[in-house]
């Protein structure tokens, strides 16, 4: 008995008459069972060799019995062009070819599918609707490797057209979403051209799917594409088309495109929901854009679409991101009057906001809030909290609500471990801040760059440099690359201490690992070479960082003509400063006061007032520093009279001296002797309500101690003491 073919191929039922191409066994197959049991070319105990014709009839029989079991020893001669022959047959009673599939899929035999064998299966079971288990076998058939997308889709057509007669285009459907779900979008979009060019059209929710998963991972363009496809294929498009793609014009923010898009899909008779008019508010507030949200939200109100917790809650953030936390109240409050009972993530949005202002009242009371309508406080809440009160130095507040937070079955994650680590790193409490990283890590938490690098600043700031070293090697030998920040952190540690050798040799480890200094970097080690004194040193690192095409910045400047100020060498400071104006850098007050600081520290602080003169006119308004500088630099010089006509000058212009002022020319007259003088400055002190300090009092008792007028000394002793202030007496 010869079994019946259909026309798309000849395969002889002979083992002796070879296969065609296309239904010999592939030579690297997918495995739907694997087993370690080796293949056999013959059945256990044959007499003669059976033919695939009689073998076909054996498993026919077989199923229709319910009896396969009896010919298992036939079966280690199954092969993939047997295994299309018994489907075939059984395309008119579905359960037959189901039962075969299924008991193929659990023998232990060691069968090996070609992408026909897979295809004719997963229409079988797509007849079936067994749609999960036929996705698991598309799932295999694409993961196949050495198997092209046109294998798989010919092989899908073949089965369709000539082996499973009646099938299901839902199988092609499948295909199309089960490339999208693997995420195999480039494949996915092959997959669905070739199906296209060979008169296949898939429904528009495989479509959906598709330009879903482009959008999703950002290839818009690509997505845009398959749109045009989808319109000239004559696809009917619905409104999850139109969301996907009112949803890929926001991501790209071309939010006038998308009323265009809109219009145009209106006319075609697809309107948009309240996900398309959400997704365009939400579009609307990530980029600020709130008024035009609610233009949106009264145009949904006109054709009576209400919005919904995710409308509010869009908009709520959209305020928040503009600084408008008391009117994204106000809509909360709307909110509520509407019907709708706002969510966690509308009560964390405007925690985060008060927490961002540190805001501690209105961010504690909208928490209470929160608990008040009997919702759960997430890891956003608690962290919000946690990082507040960490930042202000409340650290028993931030501990309280990590405790709170554990009460609600909640784990905190690195990043909240790393906040409060953080927390006590800034106050300078690095015992705590080492309790809680062991803590982190027993409860199984990861520590990241960011962690590490939260410690390293905190040893550094508090001079464990030794400590900080440790931690470093812990970082490399657990396998966290360190970072550019890493690096400059212990390179600031090491500036600080005055180790420049230690500083350069981490510099040079920075390079070596292909992380790109940045211009703190180079900021911080000419900062540390000026404090040495190496001003030749921090010279050479400006021309590295210029070279590295890392451009200075005024900070950098900064840095260096104070360097060169503070060693007298002004030629030098002003070489850096033309430089720098050059650059298009605008001078600033400070930098002033580090050239009228150099001035004074070289003698000469006549030049240094010149030069404030000069930089005055150019609108630069000197502060209380620049004429402390000056007065300080006259009364150096003994000429006291500038530098008093220079307190008298600063009270002019409204910059009200402070005690250091006052002190600095009150000191240098009672230096000189001249205590009517410097009474008059004590004078002028009480007058504005500058209150006099220790250094004041023992200044004029000093000062009228040398002229024998103890009495003032006395008096100025007494009024010392009723200030509270302890007096040296021994004058």
């Amino acid at each position: 008995m010869v079994t019946q073919r259909l026309p798309f191929h000849t395969l002889t039922l002979r083992k002796t008459a070879p296969s065609p191409p296309f239904l010999n066994p592939n030579p690297n197959p997918l495995h739907i069972i694997k087993t370690s049991q080796t293949p056999s070319k013959e059945s256990p105990n044959p007499q003669t060799p059976i033919s695939d014709t009689l073998l076909v009839e054996k498993i026919l029989l077989a199923l229709k019995q319910g009896n396969l079991n009896s010919s298992r020893n036939y079966l280690f001669n199954l092969n993939p062009s047997i295994f299309l022959d018994v489907l075939h047959r059984c395309r008119d009673n579905l359960q037959l070819g189901q039962r075969f599939i299924d008991f193929i899929s659990a023998s232990s035999l060691n069968f090996k599918h070609t992408s026909l064998s897979l295809s004719a299966a997963i229409h079988i079971m797509v007849r079936n609707r067994r749609l999960s288990d036929a996705q698991l076998l598309i799932l295999r058939m694409i993961r196949k490797s050495g198997v092209s997308r046109v294998e798989i889709v010919d092989s899908m057509i073949l089965s369709y057209r000539n082996c499973m007669l009646n099938s299901n285009l839902l199988a092609f459907d499948l295909l199309i979403r089960t490339y999208v779900q693997a995420r195999k979008l480039r494949e996915a979009v092959e997959a669905f051209r070739v199906l296209k060019s060979k008169g296949f059209c898939v429904s528009v929710n495989a479509c959906n799917s598709l330009l879903g998963g482009l959008v999703k991972v950002g290839w818009v363009d690509l997505a845009w594409e398959i749109y045009w496809e989808i319109v000239r294929s004559g696809i009917e498009l619905n409104v999850y088309t139109l969301n996907i793609m009112v949803n890929a014009l926001c991501k790209e923010q071309k939010f006038e495109d998308a009323k265009s898009f809109l219009v145009e899909m209106e006319e075609k008779g697809v309107y948009p929901d309240i996900v398309t008019y959400n997704t365009l508010i939400n579009g609307y507030c990530r980029e600020g854009l709130v008024e035009e949200a609610f233009g949106l939200m009264d145009m949904m109100s006109v054709k009576g679409i209400k919005p919904c917790i995710f409308t509010y809650n869009a908009i709520i953030n959209g305020l928040c991101k503009k600084g408008g936390y008391a009117r994204a109240k106000e809509i909360l409050g709307e909110m509520v009057q509407n019907g709708l009972s706002p969510d966690t993530t509308s009560y964390n949005t405007l925690l985060v906001e008060c927490c961002r202002r540190d805001n501690v009242l209105e961010a504690e009371g909208t928490f209470d809030e929160m608990l008040s309508q009997s919702l759960v406080p997430d890891c956003v809440s608690y962290s919000s909290l946690i990082g507040l009160f960490s930042r202000n130095g409340h650290l028993d507040r931030a501990l309280a609500y990590f405790k709170d937070m554990k009460s609600y079955g909640l784990a905190p994650d690195n990043v909240i471990y790393t906040i409060l680590i953080g927390g006590f790193c800034k106050n300078g409490i690095m015992s705590e801040a080492m309790k809680m990283r062991d803590e982190m890590l027993e409860q199984g938490c990861i520590m990241d760059v960011v962690t590490y690098n939260t410690i390293l600043n905190g040893l550094c700031k508090e001079k464990l440099l030794s400590e900080a070293d440790n931690l470093f090697n812990e970082m490399v030998e657990r396998g966290v690359f360190p970072d550019f920040y890493t690096f400059t952190t212990l390179i600031r540690g090491y500036c600080k201490d005055g180790n420049m050798n230690k500083a350069i040799a981490l510099f040079g480890s920075m390079l070596e690992r292909n992380l790109k200094p940045d211009v703190v970097t180079y900021n911080t080690l000419i900062d540390g070479f000026c404090k040495e004194g190496e001003m030749e040193r921090a010279n050479d690192i400006l021309s590295d960082m210029i070279c590295r095409k890392i451009m200075p910045n005024y900070m950098t400047y900064g840095i260096l003509i104070n360097g060169f100020c503070c060693k007298g060498r002004v030629v030098d400071a002003f070489r850096i400063w033309d430089e720098m104006v050059e650059k298009g850098i605008k001078p600033t007050v400070v930098t002033c006061n580090m050239i009228i600081k150099g001035y004074c520290r070289s003698g000469d602080p006549a030049k240094g007032q010149e030069f404030l003169n000069k930089m005055t006119s150019k609108g630069v308004v000197p502060d209380s520093i620049t004429c402390n500088t000056l007065i300080h630099g006259f009364i150096k010089e003994e000429n006291m009279d500038v530098a008093f006509d220079l307190v008298n000058k600063m009270e002019n212009q409204g910059l009200l001296p402070d005690v250091i002022t006052y002190n600095v020319i009150l000191d240098g007259f009672c230096q000189q002797g001249r205590m009517q003088e410097a009474n008059l400055i004590y004078k002028k002190m009480i007058e504005r309500n500058v209150g006099p300090d220790r250094s004041t009092y023992i200044s004029l008792i000093n000062g009228h101690v040398t002229h024998d007028n103890l009495k003032e000394a006395f008096r100025f002793h007494d009024e010392m003491l009723q200030r509270g202030f302890v007096p040296d007496d021994k004058f």
